[in-house]
């Protein structure tokens, strides 16, 4: 709810995109962050611009190559987004920020109740979205007739 006393917290003027971290949203993220790996050649970009690049896309739905020329190249946040999907640190990040969404609700880190309806619930006993997939795609087939020679003879 906005009142006078939330609103300056959530204020994002100042900022180059309502998009970007504000210094206290980054101290919560940084963290998370995985060290650039031992070796090789230093980390040249800044991850900070990088988790910009990504929630800019993700607030405005623009096409990667529509990413602002200040921002990190589009291949670069890209690969970045597809490599902390893999290594989970996308999850890391979003489990910290709902757990701290709920401690300044006043409520425990981890919910201790689930309610889920009926449709979930169907869905499940049916599979869940593995089963939904081979239900609403056409089986293929190969062209060629599978069958057993019948050039050789049995004795």
């Amino acid at each position: 709810m906005w009142t006078a006393e939330t609103r300056p917290r959530y204020e994002r003027k100042g900022l180059r995109y309502p998009s970007d971290l504000t210094d206290a949203e980054w101290a919560l993220i940084a963290p998370l962050i995985p060290p650039a790996k031992h070796g090789g050649r230093h980390r040249e970009v800044d991850v900070r611009e990088i988790l910009s690049g990504i929630f800019y896309v993700a607030a405005t739905g623009c096409q990667w190559r529509a990413l602002p020329k200040d921002l990190p190249p589009r291949s670069t946040v890209h690969e970045y987004l597809m490599l902390w999907a893999w290594d989970g640190t996308l999850q890391r990040i979003h489990d910290r920020l709902v757990a701290e969404t709920r401690l300044r609700a006043g409520r425990a880190r981890h919910p201790s109740l689930a309610i889920i309806d009926s449709q979930s619930v169907r869905g499940a006993e049916k599979g869940g979205r593995a089963s939904i997939r081979r239900a609403m795609t056409r089986q293929r087939r190969s062209g060629a007739r599978s069958a057993t020679s019948s050039s050789t003879r049995s004795a």
